[in-house]
Formats: C-alpha cells, structure tokens, sequence
C-alpha cells in the first residue's frame, strides 16, 4: 500500500460520510415538516373546539335567561292566583 492507495480510500471514506451528512439532512428536514405539520392541525382544531364551546356557552345563556324569563312570568302567575284565591276565601267567609 503506498500513499496513493490511501489517498483513493479517503475520497470514499469522504463520499460515505457526505452520503450519511445527506441523508440524516433530509430525515431532519422530513421530521421537522412532520411535526409542524400536525402542530399547526392540533392549533387549528383546538381552536375549532374553542369556537364549538363559545357557541355552546352563547346557547346556555340563552337558555338560561328564556328559563328565568319563563320562572318570573309563573312567579307573577302564581302570585295573581294566590290573590284570587285570598279575595275568594272572604268571599266564602262572608256568606258563611
């Protein structure tokens, strides 16, 4: 073996390591895009889910406040009849 035999094994020592250089570049640059990629879908969905649970949120409100509109109006009902009811027993006290 002299000098040269040497010199022809480093190119390919070189070419192996610029391969291997090459490829975990390319892996890294895949991987990266992967994970962005499903980063950026999970941001969006939780974003979606937030925009579900504010609408979800809006429409129990809404119901709440029909509910308390609806429990004020029996209350009044109940409290129009209570009256009658009051002003109906004098009545049957006085013509007992």
């Amino acid at each position: 073996m002299n000098g040269n035999d040497w010199a022809g094994m480093s190119d390919d020592v070189n070419e192996v390591v610029g391969a291997i250089g090459l490829f975990v570049l390319i892996i890294v640059v895949v991987t990266t895009v992967i994970v962005q990629v499903f980063r950026t879908r999970r941001a969006r969905m939780a974003a979606n889910r937030a925009g579900e649970y504010e609408a979800l949120a809006q429409t129990a409100v809404q119901s709440q406040q029909n509910t308390e509109r609806q429990l004020a109006e029996v209350g009044s009902r109940l409290a129009a009849m209570e009256a009658r009811m009051v002003s109906l027993e004098r009545v049957l006290k006085d013509v007992e």
